[in-house]
């Protein structure tokens, strides 16, 4: 079997630059600080928060809704949920979970599609209104974190982390340390281009995976389905409540855990799109463990089957190299919450 070349060895430089100076890659002897931090899951519809122990454990939770583009209005809507978790627990940290782009030392938000943050200092703002250390990661990095320290992933050298929502996110953990890449944008992995000219993404690319592989597709296929007016269509718009264009991936999703054949059938296409990107992603990247998670994954089996499958049938070099697993994610929707916690804890940063 071969072995796992580590960035560590001589004449490789790694990605993230000096770890001394970095916040994101934390030291093995780090992981055993002990203390409660404060995670924040920052979505389109929602802030997420919660108290959260050395051990991945969820103690408290508070939510707002997301208040709207207003850079300022987020910044005060973290700060009154730190203040209404602090007030039962003594909190070391804080870790932030956000879509978007964020700069190598984690202090900027280079870039985020929910909200209206462009090249924005958040870190050194909510430090000095919170007073308390503050880590700031993609929400991606943070559920593969977690993933990695306490749920499907533990154990795994070299993890790769991927969420199946409106779209596919990515994310990797590599000897104990996440890789964000050498301008800290790594892990955009629903934007290769699985099917050139195919369907229009809104990154303005064609045939990108996220247009095969996801919720936003998973509801499109069927919508489009219905519309022709075929036997299976008619019965799923039926069982959809009779609006076409209300059909979404959870609608399939729902149907198909109730035994609907031809939900089912659309998933496991999804499965199949999905087994392939990860394929491409294998020859690229090696690694021991894909974890799926997002809401396309309550499918379960139904979708990590036909996954599978079309893994090992596309896999480069099948049949004489070992298989990286494909397993389901076990944090569910806490895991970007749990992370961004737990990484504002064991990061150098929090304790300079």
């Amino acid at each position: 079997m071969p072995q796992h070349r580590s960035s560590s060895r001589p004449g490789l430089r790694p990605s993230f630059g000096s770890r001394k100076d970095v916040p994101w890659a934390p030291r093995r002897n780090h992981l055993g600080r002990r203390g409660l931090a404060i995670g924040i899951d920052i979505g389109g519809t929602k802030v997420a928060a919660g108290v959260v122990d050395a051990d991945g454990r969820v103690l408290a939770e508070a939510r707002r809704s997301t208040p709207g583009a207003d850079p300022r209005a987020v910044e005060r809507t973290i700060v009154e949920l730190v203040d209404e978790l602090s007030a039962g627990h003594r909190i070391s940290s804080v870790g932030i979970g956000a879509a978007g782009w964020m700069d190598l030392d984690g202090g900027t938000v280079l870039f985020s599609p929910h909200l209206a943050w462009r090249n924005e200092p958040l870190r050194d703002s909510l430090q000095n209104l919170l007073r308390r250390p503050v880590l700031l990661t993609n929400d991606a990095d943070a559920a593969a974190w977690a993933e990695w320290r306490f749920g499907t992933g533990q154990g795994e050298s070299r993890l790769v982390c991927i969420t199946l929502g409106t779209g596919i996110g990515g994310a990797m953990v590599m000897d104990g340390r996440v890789e964000r890449g050498r301008y800290g944008v790594a892990g955009e992995f629903g934007h290769q281009i699985i099917f050139p000219g195919g369907h229009r993404c809104e990154c303005g690319n064609r045939g990108c995976w996220e247009q095969y592989a996801s919720g936003n597709a998973l509801g499109r296929e069927a919508r489009q389905l219905v519309k022709t007016n075929s036997p299976e269509g008619r019965a799923l718009l039926e069982k959809a409540g009779g609006d076409a264009d209300s059909i979404t991936g959870a609608t399939i999703t729902a149907l198909a855990l109730a035994g609907d054949a031809t939900s089912r059938e659309l998933i496991a296409d999804q499965g199949e799109w999905l087994g392939l990107g990860l394929a491409n992603l294998a020859a690229a990247l090696d690694p021991g463990m894909f974890v799926i998670g997002g809401g396309l994954c309550d499918a379960g089996d139904l979708l990590a089957d036909p996954a599978r499958a079309a893994f090992a049938k596309n896999l480069t070099g099948r049949g004489f190299r070992p298989m990286a697993r494909i397993e389901l994610a076990a944090l569910g929707p806490r895991a970007g919450m749990i992370g961004a916690a737990d990484l504002s804890r064991v990061s150098g940063r929090a304790y300079s």
